[in-house]
């Protein structure tokens, strides 16, 4: 390390503790922050609904939260990556398989990045995607049903945090590792030293094409890169359509103390990918096929049930071969956000240990390109000249910059971390015009449409990591924390703090126009083909194969069909398929039975779900409905009687004590 690299390192390293931990970080009388009119911008009468949904991500719970805004209030948790007992994701067999990955049932994961989908670079309202950084997965969200449809994993990767990220028109999500590492090969990575980083480590980034019907995706190509990391990243729009910018770090391809050793260089890079020169190259058979193992789960709301299908190949792309795909852009340093302004003529990127934003100009960009104004090559990649490509730099914004998001009037909002606070700069004039502080250590910022071509800026909400002294204690551990703030005017205004549920990383706001109008209210009963739906009370019944006991059982207020069943024996699998009878918006129905070690199970009106129940021992268990459906509701119930392996009680069933024998086969 060079001795003035080594001063500033240790300089920011002593610092920024103290920083984190100076109380002159943190706003001395936080609610003199509150002007007199803010509870008025936020009160959204009884009876009236919020301007946008806040989809957010909901970070270690592995689940996306939806909020409203400008309340603040808590609408919705969408299970993703993780078990939900509330609605049954992961315990029902038909959501089982949407939790399958190569590595098996992951029944939990970390969730960090939301990305809506748009349509000419503004969103349309259909879909939302998000990450799963642990073990790579891209899951897409429906935003008419608000449920999880798909989940495909990320293949050739670890870390998947630089991710999803979309282009203009949702043809890719894009996913980069954020650890390098030897890559897959079938089951497993190599088994190599550590040591041997520099030869063995590999990055990539995925581009996951997304189907513009149905939204299906598929892992469309990979490109091959240096063992750098990838942090974030956002695509190109207008003139840089056809481009892709991502934020890396550790280029020193260190494998250990990271915190040390991969700040030892004042500038990393932010990455630019030409994916359109990259499709072409796929289409001429430029790339090399990869065998690697990864599970596609896809949800189908006509047989309410998913899927899961391993696949063994992808298209992997070498820049080392085809040059003209992937240019580095050296950034100051350790950058993590990478942001693109509406107009998609500027880039800027947040060192986190950096005094200045850079802001790239993509023009610029172009014109080093096509000149070859290059600095040299990383592990044969070029390097763009810095002066060549900069528009400018932001100077002294702030400390920890982190992420930068749009009003669409010209403005970029910036959030710091270790300062506690948003600034608000000029993206032409490069002047700082603003800031407010935040309560406390900021991460992520977002502005309703802000990473799109046309924001609505009206509102920037702070996604902060620390709320200590802002609400009632709750034990060691606090609620986690959002802060919404007025930008209507030349001044930002604080109006709101709301608690949110788990720690919300990235998330996007969109108009409530666009997504509440295509709200789904239930599923049509007669579209319903879940192989064991029960359509009608008629049609509900039990039979036996083998050891296996399928109830199709149909609910609707306020009982159940068959209430009553018997001749189920030791040893057997109970399959408990529960139709949802009811074509009324809002009337799930839920469903439970004693000593079930799968917890339990929430119908929309006009689905069917199903779960599974191995009685431990003999006797006579209630079954209920769990969810208060009418005033009637706790009559809502019914018995099933466990015998004894090789008794001869026959198998029935009934309601209201019409018993029906069963046969002994379906």
């Amino acid at each position: 390390m060079k001795h003035r690299h080594l001063v500033l390192f240790i300089t920011a390293a002593l610092t920024l503790p103290v920083l984190l931990s100076s109380p002159g970080c943190k706003p001395q009388n936080p609610t003199s922050a509150v002007e007199g009119d803010a509870a008025s911008k936020v009160y959204v009468a009884p009876g009236k609904h919020d301007e946008f949904y806040n989809i957010v991500s909901g970070g270690f719970n592995g689940q996306v939260s939806v909020y409203g805004i400008p309340s603040g209030r808590l609408f919705r948790i969408i299970p993703v990556f993780s078990l939900n007992p509330e609605s049954g994701w992961g315990f029902s067999e038909e959501t089982k398989p949407m939790l399958n990955t190569s590595h098996g049932f992951v029944p939990w994961d970390d969730t960090h990045h939301i990305a809506l989908s748009t349509t000419n670079g503004e969103h349309d309202g259909r879909w939302a995607f998000v990450n799963g950084n642990n073990t790579p997965r891209i899951a897409r969200i429906s935003l008419a049903t608000f449920r999880t449809e798909e989940i495909i994993e990320i293949p050739n990767s670890s870390g998947n945090h630089s991710s999803p990220f979309l282009t203009e028109n949702s043809e890719y999500a894009v996913a980069g590792t954020r650890f390098s590492y030897p890559l897959d090969d079938k089951e497993s990575n190599p088994d190599v030293p550590i040591s041997t980083y520099k030869q063995n480590f590999k990055g990539t980034v995925s581009f996951v094409g997304i189907d513009k019907e149905t939204g299906h995706m598929n892992v469309a190509f990979q490109v091959l890169l240096p063992g750098v990391n990838f942090d974030l990243a956002r695509c190109g729009r207008g003139p840089s359509h056809d481009w892709f910018f991502f934020s890396c770090y550790n280029t020193e391809l260190a494998s250990t103390l990271l915190e040390v050793n991969a700040s030892q260089k004042d500038k990393d890079f932010v990455m630019a990918v030409n994916w359109k020169k990259c499709e072409e190259y796929v289409k001429a058979g430029k790339g090399k096929k990869s065998k690697v193992r990864y599970a596609h789960n896809v949800f189908d709301e006509k047989t309410h049930t998913g899927t899961s299908t391993i696949k063994d190949e992808v298209v992997v792309l070498d820049p080392n071969e085809l040059k003209d795909i992937v240019y580095f852009v050296p950034c100051p340093k350790s950058p993590h956000g990478c942001d693109v302004d509406p107009s998609g003529e500027f880039i800027c990127a947040s060192g986190k240990l950096a005094a200045v934003i850079p802001v790239f100009s993509f023009s610029k960009m172009q014109k080093a390109i096509a000149d070859k104004n290059f600095e040299g090559e990383f592990e044969g990649i070029p390097v763009l000249k810095y002066d060549a490509v900069l528009h400018g730099e932001v100077k002294k914004p702030g400390l920890g910059p982190l992420h930068t998001e749009f009003d669409g009037k010209g403005f970029a909002y910036t959030s710091f971390f270790v300062s506690s606070e948003i600034v608000k700069w000029d993206i032409e004039k490069l002047e700082v015009v603003d800031r407010v502080p935040t309560y406390y250590s900021i991460g992520h910022l977002s502005v309703p449409g802000g990473p799109t071509r046309k924001p609505h800026g009206k509102y920037v909400i702070a996604y902060n990591k620390i709320t200590k002294d802002r609400y009632l204690p709750t034990g060691p551990e606090l609620t986690q924390s959002a802060q919404l703030y007025d930008i209507s005017g030349d001044k930002m205004k604080l109006l709101l703090d709301f608690p949110t549920t788990g720690e919300p990383h990235y998330a996007e706001a969109i108009p409530a126009s666009l997504v509440a109008p295509k709200s789904v209210k239930i599923f049509k009963i007669e579209e319903n083909n879940h192989p064991y739906v029960a359509k009608g009370e008629k049609e509900a019944r039990v039979f036996r194969e083998g050891n296996k006991v399928h109830v199709l059982m149909t609910s609707i207020r306020s009982h159940f069909t068959p209430d009553n069943i018997e001749g189920v024996k030791m040893g057997d699998e109970v399959y408990f398929h529960v139709t949802n009878l009811e074509q009324d918006w809002d009337v799930p129905h839920g469903f439970a039975v004693k000593g079930a070690n799968n917890a339990e199970i929430l119908i929309m009106p006009g689905e069917t779900c199903t779960l599974k129940w191995v009685p431990d021992r003999t006797g006579v268990f209630p079954i209920y409905c769990t969810d208060f459906c009418s005033a009637l509701h706790q009559e809502m119930q019914g018995y099933v009687r466990v015998s004894p392996r090789g008794s001869n009680v026959p198998l029935t069933y009934s309601t209201g004590n019409k018993a029906e024998p069963t046969g002994e086969a379906k």
